[in-house]
């Protein structure tokens, strides 16, 4: 049996008519960072989407670290959902709790801990991301760097083994993408988990990732190392590395059925 953190399969997913996912397969090892990468429109989100349980498939599997999550009963996937970590693109802090209070949350719904104790591993989780002693602070107080690493605090509470990052380095400058890169890796390291991260962000992919897979119209286009991915040959690689746009050869008549509609 694989020793997979995580197993997809055959995914394909539809929206109505529209096929998102086709036949997409991979896997990601222990202790791995995986990057997945892709124009706007190539199903990343909704990769990510089935990855958390949101979305079911029309056909294939998700397993993480074992459970099959489309499968799964109600309490086999809050289990598994314990084991997991996820930090938002937004962050997602509640804005009615202070820092700390978001981080101690999932420690409170989901352990016996007593609050001693949630307020020590809160502590602990703080000065892992370098926000010690902030804990008191309201989102709304926070930076945009800031509230990354309280949304990384908050998913690791639980010491996750398997955290999913949606566009971690989005909207930050330089110096505060490049710290979120190496809290990254320290967290990989330091805790051994197998990290998911969804990015448009060439530098921090090339920076953090064991491997890449590459989404192209719902395919995988190419699941490899970074030095494989940057040496590819297909061009529809290296158009998305160096951002060149692919124009396509417009034909006229259709074209202009598509103005007329359908009924046309």
């Amino acid at each position: 049996m694989s020793r997979a953190a995580i197993q997809i399969e055959r995914l394909n997913t539809h929206y109505g008519d529209r096929q998102v996912l086709k036949d997409v397969s991979l896997e990601v090892q222990p202790g791995e960072i995986l990057a997945v990468m892709g124009g706007s429109g190539s199903g990343k989100s909704t990769l990510l989407n089935h990855l958390l349980g949101l979305l079911r498939p029309s056909s294939g599997r998700v397993r993480i670290l074992g459970t099959d999550v489309h499968s799964a009963g109600f309490a086999e996937l809050q289990r598994l959902r314990t084991k997991i970590g996820v930090a938002f693109q937004g962050g997602a802090l509640m804005s009615s709790l202070s820092v700390g209070e978001n981080i101690a949350l999932p420690l409170r719904e989901h352990t016996d801990l007593d609050e001693t104790t949630i307020g020590i591993v809160t502590r602990m989780k703080l000065e892992v991301v370098s926000l010690s002693g902030f804990e008191h602070l309201m989102p709304a107080e926070l930076s945009g760097g800031m509230i990354k690493r309280a949304a990384f605090a908050r998913a690791i509470a639980m010491d996750p083994r398997v955290l999913f990052c949606d566009e971690p380095s989005a909207g930050l400058d330089p110096v505060v993408a490049a710290s979120i890169d190496n809290l990254i890796l320290r967290l990989r390291d330091a805790m051994g988990m197998s990290i998911v991260v969804v990015t448009h962000d060439l530098e921090s992919t090339f920076k953090i990732a064991d491997r890449i897979c590459v989404l192209d119209q719902g395919e995988v286009l190419a699941l490899d190392s970074v030095e494989a991915i940057r040496q590819s040959p297909n061009v529809r690689i290296q158009n998305l590395l160096n951002r060149r746009t692919e124009d396509a050869e417009i034909d006229p008549d259709a074209y202009l059925r598509r103005l007329m509609g359908p009924n046309r």
